[in-house]
């Protein structure tokens, strides 16, 4: 056994890491997809859990040597249930696009119609776009938004009587307002369809009761582990009704989903699953059952209205005008400044925010005409609304300034000022 440490092994991995993890430290990250975990959590995810192969489910393993795995699955399991409300959890989804996946395995045949958010208004490839699985594999629909980039029911409820899918998708990677999930609830009945609601983005917020849950409402309710939940980079598949421990075949119907899920998972989709990546969202969960994590969540949406209104104050314009969750999308089209280009320049001056497409957008997505920014990782290193009217005002600076370096080099210098008053992983190196 090699007990070097990781400078002694790999030093070249182990200076880049240090690289990134000094990027992370002096930078002000506003990009809406991401957080900082705990080193709790960074310890379960690099921990003894990596060496075990455990095919299956807890007590029905394909593998021997599983009970200790087996007890970190069930925590996983629990706690989620509890967290969420619900009466089933897969938690051993490799990430987002594969849990997605795994539903339309166990709901559906290839062919089938599905009804999703387009990618350009907010929704996520694997809500249907045609380059995707599910766009491919699937008959995908796709619907907008009304001129103001708020979801349209009619135009939703029209596609859905037209098309009749057999599944509808609710949940986005880029809208800033409540969802209404009952709405899609009834429109759902109304087709017979199956209903989807894929909560990645806004997970914490759930727990947190800053965003209604959809968890007994929806057939299924998908969510990553990491974004505003503060976890590993897994998933989760919850549902409601009993799980069926036959190998017998079950009918396709609402109270089978569970074990629908959990076939389709393994043996359908995956092999063994990451127990070093199940313990960490464990440990997340059990941070995120916490008191102190209602008021971590609380403090995002304060701290994403407070930097809306800054943005809006500066004279940028916001779809929608503004935000009820912990992003907004900020559209450029008046600005002259793309949304690459401000991705550019803002990097530039270690902001770090992504570009991204704004409705009824003219421009293509790999250069559109907006920027999305976020504030869960802020708010987790402590940041509040005053520092958001700071920033607000640095991405106003930068923006109307993109192509001068002198700018960028001063606001570089402000934002280390500001992030060095909130240290991150203080006691972490690689070297």
């Amino acid at each position: 056994m090699n007990k070097k440490d990781l400078i002694g092994t790999d030093p070249k991995i182990a200076q880049t890491l240090e690289k990134e993890l000094n990027r992370q430290r002096s930078g002000i990250e506003l990009i809406a997809s991401e957080n900082f975990v705990s080193q709790a959590v960074m310890k379960a995810l690099g921990s003894i859990g990596t060496n075990k192969y455990s095919e299956g489910y807890p007590n029905r393993r394909y593998y021997g040597g599983c009970e200790f795995v087996d007890e970190i699955e069930n925590l996983a399991i629990e706690r989620a249930k509890k967290l969420f409300n619900v009466d089933h959890a897969n938690v051993q989804p490799y990430s987002g696009s594969p849990a997605n996946l795994a539903v339309y395995y166990a709901l559906l045949k290839p062919g089938d119609t599905v009804l999703g958010a387009k990618l350009s208004f907010g929704g996520h490839m694997t809500h249907g776009l045609k380059v995707n699985f599910s766009g491919s594999l699937y008959n995908a629909v796709n619907y907008t938004s009304d001129k103001n980039g708020y979801l349209d029911f009619d135009e939703i409820r029209s596609l859905a009587k037209e098309h009749k899918p057999k599944l509808i998708i609710a949940g986005y990677t880029a809208y800033p307002r409540i969802i209404d999930w009952q709405k899609f609830r009834e429109i759902s009945d109304e087709v017979g369809a199956f209903f989807l609601a894929d909560i990645s983005h806004i997970a914490g917020l759930i727990i947190g009761e800053q965003h209604p849950s959809p968890t007994r409402i929806a057939d299924v309710t998908m969510t990553t582990s990491h974004k505003t939940l503060r976890g590993p980079r897994g998933a989760m598949i919850l549902s409601n009704g009993k799980v069926s421990n036959s190998n017998k075949p079950v009918e396709l119907s609402k109270e089978n989903i569970p074990t629908l899920i959990d076939r389709a998972i393994i043996p359908g989709l995956q092999g063994g699953p990451h127990n070093h990546t199940t313990a960490a969202i464990a440990v997340a969960l059990q941070e995120a059952m916490q008191p102190e994590f209602k008021d971590y969540a609380k403090q995002v949406v304060l701290n994403a209205k407070a930097l809306a209104k800054s943005l809006t104050a500066e004279g940028l314009e916001l779809v929608t005008g503004g935000t009820d969750n912990h992003l907004m999308l900020v559209d450029l089209t008046s600005t002259g400044v793309t949304g690459k280009e401000a991705e550019t320049a803002l990097g530039e001056a270690e902001i770090f925010v992504n570009k991204n497409t704004v409705p009824y957008d003219k421009r293509k997505p790999t250069d559109p005409s907006g920027i999305r920014l976020g504030t869960p990782a802020l708010t987790t290193r402590g940041l509040k609304e005053d520092d958001m009217e700071i920033i607000g005002q640095l991405i106003a600076k930068v923006i109307n300034n993109a192509k001068d370096s002198s700018i960028k080099e001063q606001v570089k210098k402000q934002v280390k000022e500001l992030t060095d008053n909130y240290p991150l992983y203080p006691d972490l190196t690689y070297l």
